[in-house]
């Protein structure tokens, strides 16, 4: 478009002047935002957030207080509030981050003074557990990538104690993809206490004119004879494996191409078998480990590269070398079929076909059809760094990952995330090879060709990635699918549920009323305030913007500008600068095709690892301090929406709660004990003892309803003689509860006997105790090999050292109470054997 159109800017007092552009589909949707707690659906790239932006301005200047806006990873929360300081006419200072690097002793005192706060959803999770912070003054709430908000995930917490805890409560939740059908539309809407619905499509014709074609074609690729024999061998052992399992019967096939639905099935049913403690059960399940590692290696063979095989490879043998390792991984690599795989792969000297087919179409869009820029994602971070090396050799290539390192592999900190993007928008280099954090909604710039490597099987990510082309001109998507793999699957499923996304959001956009009375929705006070006049409007900060025409005022009784107003803000002739609102998208992490998402800020404090003394700070009720470690368990979020109980969050050095000046309490799972048990892990020992060293009423929480005397094959005598060390060694008081709730309960119950009905504060003290001589020479002896802290007493007691122990003769060890031919033979094996890595 041309520069010197012109253009209409939205104009209120809290927005930076002829920043904002008009659009009058944004306009509409802030409108209902505005009054109603509001999911916010529209196409990737066209300006949610300034949709947000403009509720926020309204409630701070109708309603003051402090505005949270939530977005799931780092980057995006450095991209919002490089935004949110560029469009609103507020000082800075008072547009503040929060995310897991800000001290959380700074984050209270900086959430009090902040107008804006932009964090990750962890990180206030944290601050609401530990009380840090206080949501009664939040005036308006954004949930981005509101698709997240299902399950334990952070967004629900925050919501349900938004809800509750506001003066004024007003949520915006936006997704260009909430959820795959209706039912999952509905669950994030009621999850976040949405009650309306705000749809808007490319089909509608505000949004349309701000739309372009993306042409979506896939290409096959054949894959060569190396490849395939490489695979084919793999899959034999797949089919020997399966062929196990269906013995044992939790699985009629053995077809290598069996879904991961179908394995989640086979694992359900080999869990219930050592539930109930069938020894098959738990051979199956390793074999169920060995099968799962091999479609692994399949895949990354069929879709990815050799490169990225032999790497897996080679993980996999370390992984078999190292202290602990798994049976699966070691029959893996020792498996002749899989070494003649190996051997193959790393024999090879080829590349994979998608490798050249990628530098064909970038050569075509670069050079032929002069384009500017190109995107490449790729599932696996072994194939964007093989990618990047291979086209660098012809092009100007980045690489884009997380932040984890993984298994030699270095990720990207935030600022170098920050630095590449900023280099790709202002035209430093041609080629962007990302692995799934750039579908974050990260503000990518607008690019000439999307490429897949791969497939994605997920609608809501295939979306996003295309989401990044067809923003201010048609734009190209391809797809490389490598002929007869599960590539074809991939592609076929994504194509299904995007299909159906499609037109369960039409769908959702013509029934929006229906589904909105099914909705607990409310409407927010906002007397005065008009509907939208529904003017087009101009771009909103992109290049190329088009022209909007002045839309008629609302009538506000106030005199201030209502959102209608916006509308008819001063004409100004621009050129439409890029005001980085081109936008956000929801993905699904880095998974660099290993899982999880190291953009995530998960972390909370940096928190002295020694832990802390500190006093009660509860003026009423009862305070239960809580170890931060213990977040995961989601029992600190229990506790903490509970009337009259004051959680606060600290790194304890012993415990896991403390709930009085003489009552700490370890918690563990029923596994978690049955572990230390049946493994080298001697932890719970030492932390009963330093529980009994600092707190004069030590408690060992046992969670779980599984059966301690059945879950695993330990003889109930052992379990017994755990239990009664720790009751009589050690005076720990072991309770039983049924689950995290139950836990949470019997925290609550003991919290309040010991302040409410005895008067003791809360007192957190002690550290790790340093062990004495004779526990730090039962730690060494219980360590060589399945002996408990009783039966390394009984060896030291009867040779009197610890060197003596070791180098007593199999048959005096015998003669010890609790040493048997196999735990002698380990003895012997352990200390005599040369040591080789």
């Amino acid at each position: 478009m041309a520069a010197t159109e012109d253009v209409a800017y939205v104009d209120h007092p809290l927005l930076a002047p002829g920043l904002v552009e008009r659009r009058g589909y944004q306009l509409e949707l802030a409108a209902q935002a505005r009054t109603e707690h509001t999911l916010v659906c529209l196409p990737t790239g066209l300006g949610k957030t300034t949709v947000s932006l403009l509720v926020t301005a309204e409630r701070l200047h109708d309603c003051g207080g402090t505005a949270l806006f939530l977005a799931p990873t780092k980057p995006l929360v450095t991209q919002h509030a490089e935004f949110y300081r560029q469009a609103l006419s507020i000082p800075d200072d008072e547009i503040v981050v929060f995310t897991g690097e800000v001290s959380p002793d700074d984050r209270g005192e900086l959430f009090e003074r902040a107008r804006i706060v932009i964090a990750t959803p962890q990180v206030i999770e944290n601050d609401l557990v530990g009380n840090r912070i206080d949501l009664a003054d939040v005036t308006h709430l954004t949930f981005d990538e509101c698709h997240r908000g299902t399950g334990d995930y952070s967004y629900v917490y925050i919501a349900d104690r938004y809800h509750a805890d506001a003066d004024d409560p007003l949520v915006t939740a936006m997704s260009a993809s909430p959820g795959g059908d209706g039912e999952e539309i509905r669950t994030v809407c009621e999850n976040l206490g949405v009650g309306n619905v705000a749809v808007m499509t490319e089909e509608d014709a505000d949004v349309d004119e701000y739309t372009h074609d993306t042409d979506v074609e896939w290409i096959e690729v054949e894959l060569p004879e190396t490849v395939i024999e490489i695979r084919d061998a793999l899959n034999e052992v797949i089919e020997d494996r399966l062929e196990k399992l269906k013995s044992l019967g939790v699985t009629n096939t053995t077809s290598p191409d069996l879904s991961q639905k179908q394995l989640n099935r086979m694992r359900g049913k080999l869990q219930k078998m050592m539930d109930e403690d069938q020894s098959a059960g738990y051979k199956g399940i390793s074999t169920h480990a060995e099968v799962m590692k091999l479609r692994r290696a399949v895949e990354l063979v069929e879709t990815q590269s050799v490169d990225a095989l032999c790497r897996y490879f080679e993980r996999q043998r370390q992984a078999a070398r190292s202290s602990g390792a798994s049976k699966a991984s070691q029959r893996l690599v020792s498996e002749p079929k899989v070494r003649e795989a190996m051997r193959k792969a790393e024999s090879f000297d080829g590349t994979h076909p998608k490798f050249s087919r990628t530098r064909i179409l970038l050569a075509e869009t670069l050079g032929i059809g002069g384009g500017e820029r190109v995107i490449v994602f790729t599932e696996s971070r072994d194939t964007a760094e093989a990618l990047s090396a291979f086209l660098g050799e012809h092009f100007d290539v980045h690489r884009f990952v997380g932040q984890g390192d993984k298994e030699g592999s270095d990720g990207m900190t935030q600022k170098q995330q920050a630095e590449t993007l900023s280099a790709f928008r202002n035209g430093e280099f041609e080629v962007l090879v990302s692995t799934s954090v750039a579908e974050e909604g990260l503000d990518v710039p607008e690019v000439d060709l999307v490429l897949f490597f791969e497939p994605v099987p997920t609608a809501i990510r295939s979306i996003q990635r295309k989401g990044r082309t067809g923003r201010q001109a048609a734009g190209r998507v391809v797809v490389l699918m490598a002929k007869d793999t599960r590539d074809e699957a991939f592609f076929w499923i994504a194509r299904r549920r995007e299909q159906r996304m499609e037109s369960e959001l039409r769908e959702l956009k013509q029934s929006a009323d229906e589904i909105q009375q099914e909705l607990p929705g409310e409407s927010i006070d906002d007397s005065g305030m008009g509907g939208d006049d529904g003017s087009e409007g101009g771009d909103d900060g992109s290049e190329g913007a088009d022209d909007g025409s002045e839309g008629a005022d609302d009538g506000r009784r106030d005199g201030q500008p209502g959102l209608s107003d916006f509308a008819t803000g001063s004409e100004t002739t621009g050129d439409g600068s890029d005001d980085d609102s081109d936008e956000n998208e929801p993905g699904e992490g880095d998974s660099d095709g290993e899982g999880g998402s190291p953009s995530e800020d998960n972390s909370d404090d940096q928190s002295d690892e020694e832990g802390i003394v500190a006093t009660a700070e509860s003026e009423e009720g009862a305070e239960i301090v809580i170890d931060q470690r213990e977040l995961d368990s989601h029992i600190a979020r229990e506790l903490s929406t509970r009337e009259g109980i004051y959680t606060r969050l600290e790194t304890l050095s012993v415990g896991d709660y403390v709930l009085s000046d003489r009552v700490a309490v370890e918690r563990k799972s029923v596994d978690d004990f049955l572990d230390t048990l049946t493994g080298g892990d001697r932890s719970l020992f030492e932390q009963a003892g330093d529980l009994a060293r600092n707190y004069s009423r030590p408690v060992l929480i046992l969670e779980g309803e599984t059966d301690l005397y059945g879950a695993r094959n330990v003889h109930p005598n052992a379990i017994r003689g755990a239990l009664a060390s720790l009751a009589i060694d050690f005076d720990v008081s072991v309770l039983r509860t049924d689950g995290t709730e139950g836990t949470a309960n019997m925290l609550e119950t003991i919290a309040r006997r010991e302040q409410e009905e005895r008067d003791r504060a809360v007192s957190v003290h002690g550290e790790k105790g340093s062990k004495t001589l004779p526990e730090q020479q039962e730690y060494v002896v219980s360590a060589i090999a399945d002996i408990g802290p009783i039966t390394a007493r009984g060896l030291l007691e009867a040779f009197g050292s610890v060197e003596a122990v070791m180098t007593a003769e199999k048959e005096d060890l015998l003669e010890i109470d609790g040493i048997g031919e196999v735990t002698a033979d380990r003895i012997r094996e352990v200390v005599a054997s040369e040591y080789v890595r």
